[in-house]
């Protein structure tokens, strides 16, 4: 007797709380900007465009570690963005307030355009860095930052990325299994 046996990796209630952790740090994030210019309008879109991406990708992909990977990343560098605005206090270009340093609008999209890159290649990755660096110009030319502010965001965001994504392959595990009414042979293939 001879029996075949798949299974297919599925999204967890964990996955989906990776999902809400997301959702709910993105949207505590204090975005003080005016929205006077085109330039401006389009960096704060691709603020909640890039990261929606990123998930949506792991979603796709029906790759819940991919989202954890995120989650994790996305934690990592808004703790570290939002704790440095707060201890170093550096004045913006335009006056409004004291959080200038680091950028937050750039680290959250280098964060994730790198999540994208390395996680399922540069195919995936250039768009995102496109994106990414238009956000970074669009915080320069709207008073909100200096370049050294954006500069710092993107490193943040990657390296917050880097420390926890790894490149997406697509798993297949095979296993024998012998018994009195026959041989089993499980393949396991991950998404």
């Amino acid at each position: 007797m001879f029996n075949l046996n798949v299974y297919r990796t599925k999204y967890t209630p964990m996955h989906k709380s990776y999902i809400a952790l997301i959702l709910f740090i993105f949207t505590s994030f204090n975005c003080e900007a005016q929205q006077s210019t085109a330039i401006e309008k389009g960096g704060d879109l691709l603020l909640y465009a890039l990261p929606m991406s990123a998930i949506a990708t792991t979603i796709i992909k029906k790759d819940p570690k991919g989202s954890k990977q995120f989650a994790l990343g996305f934690l990592v560098n808004g703790v570290t963005t939002e704790g440095l605005k707060y201890l170093v206090k550096k004045e913006r270009p335009n006056g409004t307030n004291f959080k200038s340093f680091p950028s937050g609008h750039t680290s959250i999209t280098f964060q994730s355009a790198a999540f994208l890159q390395k996680r399922y290649g540069w195919k995936f990755g250039i768009p995102a860095y496109v994106l990414a660096s238009y956000t970074g110009f669009s915080r320069i030319e709207s008073k909100n930052h200096y370049f050294i502010d954006v500069l710092a965001g993107a490193a943040i965001g990657i390296g917050s990325s880097y420390i926890f994504t790894t490149k997406y392959t697509k798993d297949i595990q095979v296993s024998i299994q012998r018994d009195d009414l026959g041989t089993t042979i499980g393949l396991k293939l991950e998404f």
